[in-house]
């Protein structure tokens, strides 16, 4: 079976080049934090890329040669994902380096996720906001706006509603603690932080990922602003 060619090799010199001659210290912030290059480096080229990685070859301090592999977490799926990924992981480095300050979230913004499928999203809201109702709903009431909940229970059971119940919450409390520490690294302030960490705790993953998008387009500009 023939497997198509990863599109990213096949313009693997081009980008060497371009990264060798015009961001060499860029690739330096790629081996010291992605690399774990513990040693001082004088100066890196990039000898390959493709969709899952790159190979580094640095020059240490001490005149020796060190190859080092970076991964590319998530693989590419494309050519056209090389510019964004490449900036994001400079601003990632360089922040992780101390060499600029993380990107600062001023305010508080929430909606689907880019690259989330609106399909899943919603039922996965709606799976979530169901076994709310049918926790809460009374036990073997006559209205007909329980007859649902009833329903379940009785084909579930009540402990299976209350094991599903239990698992959302400590989710959203989990993932309520992680968006508080990305709210707390890129300096929100405490009522845009109290925010998303509110959200979180309502509506889960959709805040926090929703977050991180932010982040991620606030670090492309950023680095892209560092090149001009």
């Amino acid at each position: 079976m023939h497997m198509p060619a990863d599109p990213v090799a096949a313009e693997s010199k081009f980008l060497s080049m371009y990264m060798s001659n015009g961001h060499p210290e860029t690739l330096i912030a790629y081996a010291k934090w992605y690399g774990k290059v513990k040693e001082g480096i004088s100066s890196a080229e990039m000898m390959a890329i493709d969709s899952k990685s790159m190979t580094l070859t640095c020059t240490l301090e001490s005149g020796s040669k060190k190859e080092v592999r970076v991964a590319l977490n998530p693989p590419l799926s494309g050519y056209d994902q090389v510019t964004p990924r490449l900036l994001e992981m400079k601003a990632i480095s360089q922040e992780g380096l101390g060499m600029i300050e993380v990107p600062k979230i001023t305010t508080f913004r929430l909606g689907v996720p880019k690259g989330n499928s609106i399909g899943v999203t919603v039922g996965i809201t709606f799976l979530a906001v169901f076994t709310w109702y049918a926790f809460l709903a009374p036990i073997n009431s006559t209205s007909p706006f329980f007859l649902p909940a009833n329903i379940v229970r009785s084909y579930l059971g009540l402990r299976a509603v209350e094991l599903g119940m239990g698992f959302i919450v400590l989710c959203h409390f989990l993932e309520s603690l992680y968006t508080f520490s990305l709210c707390r690294k890129h300096c929100t302030g405490f009522f845009v932080g109290a925010q998303y960490v509110i959200a979180t705790m309502v509506v889960g993953y959709l805040s926090w990922i929703n977050l991180r998008e932010r982040i991620r387009v606030a670090r492309i500009g950023s680095a892209m602003h560092m090149v001009e």
